[in-house]
Order: structure tokens, then sequence, then C-alpha cells
């Protein structure tokens, strides 16, 4: 009783401290509404004035590019912000909401009015919420101009790409003569400015620009040695097979492909990175060494790839059936197209970087676009294909016709586009060829190496697999799947690393492809719902972690305080299965709100779903939740061998409403989940399979036992398929008169193997049992002759004659002679 009083007390002295507070609760929500209301009226009017300076900004650097597409992100942020003004205000509008409908509608002319607090109270939540619907209006109106002049940016650069590439340049003696004297003063001008540049970094740089490429060396080492650490010994390993499987090929191809170039690409990053962090480029010498770098790692990679895919020393790992002496042809002529395309970029950067006019660029690009043109023509001629089964050093055939007029075609469009003075597409067609083929051919390459190597069995007759099996013993099952994994991983690759590549080529900017990945991965939009791929993945991953949390919090509940409480075991699984059910319930419902899906609509599925329990549907959702628990709890899964009632066979598939059972005679049975969950299955392989098969042999009872005991034991230690461990045992089960009966009992590895190991021992047994003479049934009955007279005998066959002769047709009966008409008379 003191201890009752002294809580009461307590309790009521926390009543009267808290009193204040939960008075002042009222004024400072009101308070704090208010606050946010204006806060958000205010960042709309920020939002409507930055608006309005994206416009300007965007009429202004129409010609830009770079800069619009800056100006489309900003503005795309912006009406993402806006919306997010427009949310925040709907928690405050759905509780006024609410509480005007506690409040009802106002009382009608003639009844009593309401007291004054109320009418008050309804005049400020109306206000308020009049308040926050203007402010959602102004947020959609600012996110609709928002979203028009992000489409108006989008327009705009759609129309530069068009003029650029369409835009006709007239080809005449002065164009090239105008050239020429730009190019004498480029030239000069280019020697002036590396000559400069070169003596500042001698003189007061040496240090930094020594420390600039070691520190980029030493990046690219480090990444190339890493990746053939991992990848180079397989490589290796694969590259002294003679006759290379056509997996090891796309293997070696892809990867020798990408490894070199990735190490050229961080050699190159890495040196400008670190000449740029100790200021050793210069302003106009940066763009000219940033477009050199990219150059010779475009190049690089256009001639790995064309070496992986020609092999133009080795027949065996080509990946295409041409010739040796057409795969150098076509190896040196790609090599050329990719020298020229290079030199046409980085010549072009030197002239805008140096202010050279734009007629020198154009003369540029025009015998750029007219060499490739020539090359393509030359490739038209190369005779390189072989057919099936002739070897590499066989003189090639020409090209298909319908390869061949497209190279023809597309190598005199060029030639023709440069002619015409349509330079600006020349250039554009060129370059696609050339760095967006090897792109695409380097794509084709990886997929058809992900799935090759996620087919079936193929990863384990690879040399990872085979070192993976080797180190850490795995099996058939474990291999497959990583093998499916590796694919998915290559995909996944090919797609994040080289479609950017190919979205750079075709004219968009780093700007577009991240505003695109941002989309992608946080608003996909189908109609009215919003997807995020960010958040679907938290939720898998949150759900992931509290299942890991949940099984071990299993484990450590039933090894540590159920074991030392010396609770029943059934106690113990109830406990253990009932954390686990509230753990996946828990974890479900974290991942499910991380991934940003509104239980609200859960609580709806649940409400129609027991409505429809109320109506009648109460087998079907039996049904259902046993589905769930089978699916949850596996008492038996697909495959296994299992006797439910009448019914026996193989389960073939397992749904939410039923389950499929195959029976030995072949006919599929629909049973439903209620009947497995409410009545007694038995499973046969729920386990694993082992099992114990009988088999009853009965002799005669003229047999010793112990004799016929010793021989069956025998046959069944010599029988193939029966386990040794537990040991086969033969069990005299019964005696009569007649026979001696026995019972095999043994155990098998694999009980679906257990019909055919009963009739091999069946067959053994006999076998012995004739060898050993032991007789399976009683001694067959003696043979009694018959003894009858002679006069007895001729009578018999009188009888028979005469019967005989009146069976017989009148047309078939024998004519007698003389000498039997005598002898009848």
């Amino acid at each position: 009783m003191p201890i009752t009083r002294l809580l009461s007390v307590l309790l009521a002295v926390l009543l009267l401290a808290a009193s204040p507070a939960l008075a002042q609760t009222a004024p400072a929500s009101a308070a704090d509404t208010a606050t946010q209301l204006q806060q958000a009226s205010a960042d709309l009017d920020k939002a409507g004035a930055q608006l309005n300076s994206i416009r300007e900004r965007v009429e202004k650097y129409r010609d830009d590019d770079a800069r619009l597409v800056d100006l489309k992100v900003e503005a795309e942020a912006l009406n993402r912000s806006i919306l997010a003004i427009s949310v925040a205000t709907r928690p405050r509008l759905e509780a006024i909401k609410a509480r005007q409908t506690e409040l009802g509608d106002p009382p009608a002319e003639g009844a009593p009015p309401e007291a004054d607090v109320v009418v008050e109270e309804r005049k400020k939540l109306a206000a308020e919420r009049n308040e926050i619907n203007a402010l959602t209006g102004e947020a959609e109106n600012l996110s609709i101009e928002a979203t028009k002049a992000s489409n108006r940016v989008t327009e705009i650069r759609r129309q530069l790409f068009t003029d650029a590439i369409l835009k006709r340049t007239e080809i005449s003696a002065d164009l090239f003569s105008d050239a020429g004297g730009a190019f004498a003063a480029e030239t000069q001008t280019l020697g002036r400015t590396v000559t400069a540049w070169l003596q500042f970094v001698w003189k007061f740089k040496r240090m930094q620009l020594l420390g600039a490429v070691t520190l980029s060396l030493m990046a690219a080492l480090v990444l190339l040695s890493g990746s053939y650490r991992l990848f180079a010994p397989y490589i290796t390993r694969a590259a002294r097979q003679e006759k290379p499987h056509y997996i090891t090929r796309l293997s070696v191809a892809f990867w020798s492909t990408i490894l070199p170039t990735m190490a050229a690409g961080a050699f190159a990053g890495a040196s400008y990175f670190f000449l740029d962090a100790f200021k050793v480029l210069r302003t106009d010498i940066a763009p000219i060494v940033a477009i050199a770098l990219g150059v010779v790692v475009a190049v690089y990679f256009v001639a790995q790839l064309a070496n992986a895919v020609l092999s133009p020393s080795d027949g065996h790992w080509r990946l295409v059936r041409v010739s040796d002496r057409g795969a150098r042809r076509l190896w040196l002529l790609i090599f050329s197209m990719a020298i020229v395309n290079g030199a046409d970029y980085f010549l072009g950067t030197i002239s805008e970087v140096l202010g050279s006019p734009v007629v020198l660029t154009v003369v540029k690009s025009f015998f750029a676009s007219i060499v490739i043109g020539a090359l393509l023509v030359v490739t038209a001629f190369v005779k390189p294909v072989l057919h099936r089964g002739e070897p590499p050093n066989s003189p090639g055939r020409p090209w298909p016709r319908s390869i061949f007029v497209l190279l023809i075609l597309i190598g005199l469009g060029l030639v023709l586009s440069s002619l015409l003075g349509y330079v600006g597409m020349a250039r554009f067609v060129a370059t696609q060829i050339v760095v967006t083929g090897a792109v695409v051919v380097t794509m084709y390459i990886g997929f058809l190496s992900g799935r090759a190597v996620s087919a079936t069995n193929a990863f384990a007759e690879t040399a990872v697999g085979k070192r993976l099996e080797e180190r850490f013993g795995l099996g058939q099952v474990a291999l497959d799947q990583i093998g499916l994994a590796a694919g998915l991983a290559i995909y996944l690759l090919i797609f994040v690393f080289f479609v950017p590549l190919i979205l750079l080529q075709w004219g968009f900017q780093v700007a577009d492809i991240e505003s695109w990945a941002y989309r992608i991965f946080t608003e996909i939009r189908i109609g009215t719902i919003t997807i995020s791929l960010v958040g679907i993945l938290a939720g898998i991953v949150l759900f992931v972690i509290g299942l890991v949390v949940t099984r071990w919090f299993q484990k450590w509940v039933d090894g540590n305080v159920l074991a030392r409480s010396q609770v029943d075991t059934g106690v113990r699984n109830s406990v253990r299965t009932a954390v686990g059910y509230a753990g996946v319930a828990l974890a479900g419902l974290v991942g499910i709100s991380a991934a940003g899906i509104n239980l609200s609509s859960l609580a709806l599925v649940a409400g129609a779903l027991s409505l429809g329990i109320g109506f009648g549907l109460q087998n079907i959702v039996s049904n259902f939740v046993s589905g769930l628990i089978l699916l949850a709890e596996r008492p038996f899964k697909v495959g296994d061998w299992v006797v439910a009632g009448t019914t026996e066979g193989f389960v073939r598939r397992i749904s939410v409403r039923a389950t499929e059972i195959e029976t030995f005679q072949r006919q599929t049975v629909i049973v439903p989940n209620s009947v497995l969950i409410n009545g007694q299955v038995g499973n046969w392989t729920h386990r694993n399979k082992l099992g114990r098969v009988e088999v009853a042999i009965s002799v005669h009872a003229g047999n010793d036992p112990r004799r016929v005991q010793e021989l069956l034991a025998e046959v069944v230690r010599a029988q193939q398929g029966l386990l040794r461990n537990p040991e086969p045992t033969v069990v005299f089960q019964a005696f009569s008169a007649a026979t001696l009966d026995f019972e095999i009992r043994a155990f098998l590895a694999d009980i679906l193997n257990g019909t055919g190991v009963k009739s091999e021992l069946r067959a053994a047994i006999l076998e012995r049992f004739r060898a050993e003479n032991i007789a399976i049934g009683g001694p067959a009955a003696p043979e009694v002759p018959v003894k009858i007279s002679k006069e007895g005998a001729e009578l018999i066959t009188a009888l028979l004659d005469q019967a005989t002769e009146k069976v017989r047709p009148a047309g078939s009966r024998k004519r007698r002679g003389p000498d039997e008409e005598t002898a009848k008379t």
C-alpha cells in the first residue's frame, strides 16, 4: 500500500507539471502552422523569381548547348522543389478536412446556434484551408511554368543540333585559300603557345610535372595490376589453348579490350587531374591536353577492340570467320579511320581554343570525312570472308552483296555530303561509324559473353569456375548460380559504362545523363504512381537485414534463454516460430515503408479481403493463407515424394491456392492447400532422400530357417545400392505348415530408386535359391499310372472311331474298298 500511494502521488505531480505545457500546445501548434504557411509562401515567391531568371538566361544563352543543359537541370530541380513545397502542406490540409468532418455542417436556418468557440474554430479552419488551397494552386502553376521552361530548353537544343548537322557550306577555291592562311597563322600561334608553356613548366613547375606524371603512372599501374591479378591468370591460361572454346574466346576478347582501355583511361584521367591540381596547366593549354588524352584513349580502345575481334596474328582466337590476310587489312583500315577521326577532333579543339576562323575547322572536317569515306570504299573491296570449315590461311572471298552495297553507299555518301557542303553531317556520321560502332561491337561481345557465362553448366567449364570448384568445393548448382550472377554483373557493367558513351557521342551532355539517371532511380512515373528504384533497393536491403537479425535472434533466444530455462521442446519450437513470424512481418513492414509503398493501400486490401470472407470466400482465403504457410514453412517442396490421403506422387507445383501432385501413373492431381494444412501428409524426401525398403520373402516350410536367413543376408550384403550403415537386417517374421515368412529391411541413399533396387534384389534372391536348391513352394504331386485291359482298349478305340465318323462331313468320308465291304458283311 505505501508503494501504491507513493506512485499515485508521483503521477499526480507529473500531471500537474505537464498541464501548463499541455495548455500551451494548441497555441504553439497554431503558431507553427502559420509560420509554416508563411515560409511556404516565401519559398514559392523565391521559386517564381528563380524561374524568371531561368527564362531570361535561356534566351541569353540559346546558342550555347552546355549552358542550356545546365539551365534544363536547374529548371527540373526547381520543379521538384516546388512540388515538395506543395506536398509539405498536405498533412495539415488533411487534418483540417478531418476536423471539419468532425464538426459537421453548420446548423440550418431556424436551428439553435452553435457555441461561439465552435463558430470561431470553423472560421479559422476555413480561412486556413483557403490559404493552403491558394498556396497549392500557386505551386501547381509554377510547376507547370517550370516544366514549360524545361521543354523550351529541349526544343532549342534540338534545333541547335539540327542546324549544326544540316548546315551547308559553299565549297569553293576561296574556302580552301582562306583555310590555308588560317592554318599557317594557327600553326605559328600554337607553336608559340606550346613553347611558352613548356618553358614556363620547365623553369617553375618541373617537380610538379614529374610528380603528376609519376602519380598518374602509379594509378594506371595499380588499376592494371589489380585487374590482371583478377583476370589475367585465367586469360593467360586460356591463351595457351590451341583450339579455345567460343566462351573462352569471348571472355578473352572482352577483357583484353576492357582492362587495357580502363588502365589507359585511368592514366589519362589521373594525368589531367594531377596536372590541373599541381597548377601545371594553363587555361589555354588545358583543353588541348584534355582532348589529346581523350583522343589517345579512344584510338587505343578502337585498336584493342579490332585486335580482339579480328585477331590478325592467330586465327584460332578470331571471333569472325575471316582470312588471315583479310583480318590484317581490316585491322589496318579500322585503325586508320580511328586515327583520322581522332586527328579531326584534336585539330578542331586546337582551332577552337586558339580562336581560329571557323573555315579552318570546316576544311579539316571536310578532308577527314572524305578520307574516312574513301577508307570505307576500300573496305568494301577487301575479300576477307571464309566459308564454314575453311582454314584461316585460305584466300578470302568477297563480302556478301548486302554488306558490300552498304559499305559503298556509306563511303560514297560521306564523300558526296562533304563535296556538297554538308560537312557537319558527314563529320557526325563518320564519328558514329568509328566510335559508336566500336562501342556497339564491344557491347555486343559483352552481351554474348554474359549470356554464355550464365548458360546452364557453362560457368563450371570456365577457368574461373574450375578454380572456384577446386578452392571452395562448390557444387554444380552453386556454380550455376555464380555464373548467373556473373552474367548479370556483366550486363550491368555494359549498361552503366557504355550507354553513357553512346549518348555522349550523339550530342547529349553529362548533365543530361545525370538528370536521366536521377529520374530512373527516383522518379519512374506510371500514371499517377511514382516508383523509386532507390527506395525499392533500400526496402529490399532493410528487409534482408531484418531477416538476418531475426534469424540471429531466433538462434540466440533458443540457444541461450530457452535452453538454459529447460523449457519443453514443443514450447521452444513454438517460441522460435513465433519470433520468426514476428521478425519477418516487422522486416516486411519496414521494407515496404522504405520502398515508398503506402501502407494505407494495404489496409484497404485487408478491409476488402475481410469483407470478401464475410460474403463466402472462406475457402478461397483459407487456401490462400494455407498456401502462404506452405511457402513459408516448406513442409514439402517441388520434387518431393508425398502421400496425402489416397494421393501419392511427386509435387510439381505449389501455388497460393492449390498444389499439383503428379502420381506414378502420370496423372496430375490438384489438391487444395487447406487440405494439406489440415490433414496428414507424408513426405518421403522431407529432409533428405534416405529411406528404408522392405522386401517380403516366403519359402517352403521344409527348409532350414537359419540357412535361409544366412543366404538372404549374404545376398543383401552383396546387393549394390543398399547402404551399409545402417546395416540391412533379415527378420524371420512368421511360419506355418506350408511356408516360412521372412522380411528384408535395408536403407537406400535415394528412396526414389527403391523400386529398381527391390526388383534387382528379388532377382538375385531367386537365383541364389535355385543355386542352393531352396524350395519356394511344396513338392509337385507324383504321376499315377492308369492300367486297362486289352478288350477295354479295343472298345474305347471303336467308340472313338464311331464318334469321329459322325462328326466328319459326308464329302470328306473315305470310300470303302471291296475288302472293307466284305469285312463288314
